[in-house]
Order: structure tokens, then sequence, then C-alpha cells
């Protein structure tokens, strides 16, 4: 079994590695390579010292630590309802006049309730630069359109943590890959350490391609921000949306009023017969037993 032993002992030396390139990962280069120290032939089991797992001298400390930031910027636009549609559809156009690799549109709608009232949401991932110089036009454009800007809103995630974390365990498993299939390479010995050894090649490629794509994500977030657009409908004082209200009070003032009066009538009906019952126990009460209990009273001296 001494396959098996130097295995083991070589995934447990490669992730104490990857642990302390984790902790110098503040440097200025976020990629961290663990080195490669090199195996004993005639040793049972390979024992990693610290130079050996930190590739001898520490790298030189870098003035500032490099950080990933990922920002998602939000703004809203009151702008008058025929010029919503067009506003929108000039935004998605400019997005895809960048081009995939600058900006890119994932998700829009437009809701038309009315004549006068509409509401649209637009959402797009872009870079920094794009992103800078469309906000910078932006209320120009809807006073062009007699509108305004509502709100405005940034917010900042640091992902530095989690990209260095994700790299370094990248790098680590692609170093233990490396290993081994040198082992394979060098050390074919019995079957079953052959096939033990290919299992977990096999789980060590499925863990680098997770890697990645989880470290593309992360740095998908960080190189193109989001930017979210919201439309809503700026109301004219003498449209005819703003006299709706007062023609639906006046168009349902008889069934409002035919309404109320059937709810008397209903209420009168069920409650009728309860105070025909009250009537009743009231009368018996007044006419049958008070006066007996009036009766049997002892007179006063």
């Amino acid at each position: 079994m001494k396959l098996r032993h130097l295995l083991a002992a070589s995934t447990s030396a490669l992730l104490l590695g990857a642990c302390g390139a984790a902790d110098r990962s503040y440097e200025s280069s976020p990629s961290m390579a663990p080195p490669a120290p090199e195996m004993a032939e005639k040793m049972d089991s390979a024992i990693y010292t610290e130079e050996s797992a930190s590739g001898g001298e520490a790298a030189p400390e870098a003035p500032g630590a490099v950080q990933y930031i990922a920002y998602a910027h939000a703004i809203g636009l009151r702008i008058p309802v025929k010029a919503i549609e067009p506003t929108m559809q000039a935004h998605i156009d400019a997005c895809n006049t960048a081009g995939p690799a600058v900006c890119v549109v994932t998700n829009s709608w437009l809701n038309a309730y009315s004549e006068d009232e509409a509401s649209a949401s637009l959402n797009l991932r872009a870079t920094p630069v794009w992103i800078e110089t469309f906000l910078g036009g932006i209320e120009a454009e809807a006073e062009a359109v007699k509108g305004e800007v509502t709100n405005r809103q940034t917010t900042a995630e640091d992902l530095t943590v989690s990209i260095i974390d994700t790299d370094a365990r990248l790098k680590a498993q692609e170093t233990l890959r490396g290993r081994l299939q040198q082992l394979l390479e060098s050390r074919p010995g019995e079957l079953k350490d052959v096939l033990e050894t290919e299992r977990e090649l096999a789980r060590v490629n499925g863990e680098i391609d997770s890697l990645k794509s989880s470290l593309a994500a992360l740095r998908l977030r960080v190189d193109m921000s989001q930017l979210s657009v919201s439309y809503e409908t700026k109301r004219n004082p003498v449209s005819q949306g703003a006299l709706t209200p007062l023609g639906d009070a006046f168009g349902g003032f008889f069934y409002n009023l035919s309404s109320a009066i059937a709810a008397v009538i209903t209420a009168f009906a069920v409650g009728l017969p309860w105070l025909m019952l009250i009537g009743a126990l009231l009368w018996i009460w007044l006419r049958l037993i008070w006066p007996r209990i009036r009766r049997k009273k002892p007179p006063v001296a």
C-alpha cells in the first residue's frame, strides 16, 4: 500500500500549501500558484517542510493589497408616457451597439396600463466606463423629453476574499492534478492502486472545472457592473387620465346607491326575526312575570 500512503500524503501537503498561499495572497497579483516540492523516491510517505511548501523565500510584499469590487447601479426616470418605449429602446440600442464585450442586456419589460399610464424596466451588465458615460448623460436625456430623474443608487460588494480564496484552491487542485498524473506515469503499481489514483484524478478534474466556473463568474461581476433602469409615467394634470377617478365616481353613482340600499334591506331582513323574538320575551316579562314578583314582596314597615 505504498502508493496509497504516498497519494494521501501528497494530497494533504498540497492542501496545506494552498492554505498557506491563501494567507499570503494579498499581494500585487491575485494569482498564487503553489510551489511544486519534489517527492522523495525512497520514502514511504512524503513530508513537506515549510520551506518546500512556500517555495523557499517569501515574495516581497506589495505596497497595497489588490481589491475586487463589484458595483451595482440603479436609476429611476419619470417621463411622459409616450416617451417611455422610445427612451428604453434607445438605451437597448446603445447597449447592443457597444457589443457583448462591453454591454449585454439581461432583462427588459414594458407594461401599458392605459393611454396615460405605463411602466418599464431595463437590466443590463456593462463595463464601468460604459456605465459611467451612460449615467453622465441620463439627466440631459430625461430633460430633453420633459422628464426627470427620480432616484439614483450605487452599491458595492467586496469580492476580494472570495476571488483570492477560489484562485488559491484552483492552483492547489491544478498542482495536485499534476502530481496524480505523474504518479500514474511513473508508478504503475497494482491495479487497485492505479484505479484509486484514476478516481482521485477524476474528482480533482471535476473540482478544477467547478472552481474555474466560480472564478469566472466572480471576475465577470467585477469586470462588468450591473445597471437597472426603471421608467414610470409622468402624469399631465389636464390629461384624460387625471379625470378618470372623477368619471368613475359619477359613472358608478347609481350602482353604489343601489348597493347601499340593498345592504340596508338585507340587514333589516336579517335582524327583523331577532327583533320580534326580543319583543315577545320583553312582553312576557312585563305582563306575566314581573307583576307576580312584585306581589310576592313583603310590605315595607
